[in-house]
């Protein structure tokens, strides 16, 4: 059996969520998970996913032309792979976009081909 821990980020309590676990085909065996530690429900949901598929919200800044803004702050919807992450960061420094645009508003669809969407956190 092997062991990981890891602080669960989905709500304030951080809770240490410990996972034993088999390894089959070279990977975490989700069948085989035994999950300590969590308060709640999300911190199980969290470290399955940790284990399974872990993914991260890329905020960051685009350039903006044409305005007294030299910056829009900007996010990922939903979160990436973990894995594509700098590559992400790398594709923000690309992107410049000009006036008006609206939280919300996609900046840019489907970045690096994670099905995820650049999108404005700020006005401009």
């Amino acid at each position: 059996m092997e062991n990981r821990s890891m602080t669960c980020i989905n709500c304030p309590m951080g809770c240490q969520v410990n996972v034993a676990y088999e390894i089959k085909d070279g990977k975490p065996d989700p069948d085989s998970f035994v999950i300590t530690g969590n308060t709640c429900p999300r911190g199980k949901d969290y470290a399955i996913s940790e284990m399974t598929a872990p993914t991260r919200t890329v905020t960051g800044t685009v350039s903006v032309k044409d305005s007294d803004k030299a910056v829009l702050p900007v996010k990922t919807v939903p979160p990436v792979p973990k894995d594509k992450v700098l590559t992400v960061a790398k594709e923000l420094e690309k992107i410049t976009v000009t006036a008006p645009i609206s939280i919300g508003d996609v900046i840019l669809s489907d970045v690096c081909g994670t099905g995820s969407n650049i999108v404005a956190t700020g006005n401009l």
